[in-house]
C-alpha cells in the first residue's frame, strides 16, 4: 500500500468547493498524530507485513512476499 500520511483526496475536494485549507483541515486531513502502525495492525489481523521507503526495498519486499503463501502487506512510505 502506498503511505503519504494524508488524505490528500479531501485536498483535492476543498479545493474543489472553493474552500482554502488552514491549520484545521490540516489536522483533520492528516494521518500522523498518531502515525498509523500498519505493520502492527496487519499484525494483529494475522497478516505478515513491512514498511519500506525506497524503490530497492520495495523491490526487494516484493520479491520476498512473492516466494511466501498467504497475504503479506507492504507498507511503502512515500
Amino acid at each position: 500500500m502506498l503511505s503519504n500520511r494524508r488524505y490528500q483526496i479531501l485536498q483535492g475536494e476543498l479545493a474543489a468547493v472553493g474552500a482554502q485549507a488552514g491549520p484545521a483541515s490540516d489536522r483533520l486531513f492528516s494521518l500522523r498524530d498518531p502515525d498509523l502502525d500498519w505493520v502492527k495492525l496487519a499484525a494483529g489481523m494475522g497478516v505478515e507485513a513491512t514498511r519500506v521507503d525506497s524503490f530497492a526495498a520495495l523491490d526487494d519486499a516484493s520479491r520476498g512476499a512473492l516466494r511466501r503463501r498467504g497475504p503479506f502487506l507492504i507498507e511503502f512510505v512515500i
